[in-house]
């Protein structure tokens, strides 16, 4: 039996992943028209991982940092309270 995770609300709240978000679809947005006025398609695939989904990945990851890092320490905490608290 695992350890319930929490609903991903208020408790894991992370003002930086929302302005994250807003960046990386405005990036998108604009990777894919640069990415159309490429001359061949390989081109435009390569610029469009290469400029816009390599460094949104890496946006969104940095900016969720925080809120994996809590969502670990909830699971540990949660851990040790059932080791100390066994169900009946």
């Amino acid at each position: 039996m695992g350890i319930p995770a929490p609903a991903a609300g208020f408790l894991f709240y992370n003002i930086a992943m929302s302005f994250a978000v807003i960046m990386v679809i405005g990036w998108l947005y604009v990777t894919i028209l640069v990415a159309a006025t490429e001359p061949t398609v390989v081109a435009g695939l390569i610029s469009f991982l290469f400029y816009g989904a390599l460094p949104c990945g890496l946006i969104l990851y940095f900016a969720g940092s925080k809120v994996r890092r809590q969502r670990r320490r909830y699971q540990e905490k949660m851990a040790e309270r059932a080791k100390q608290d066994p169900l009946p």
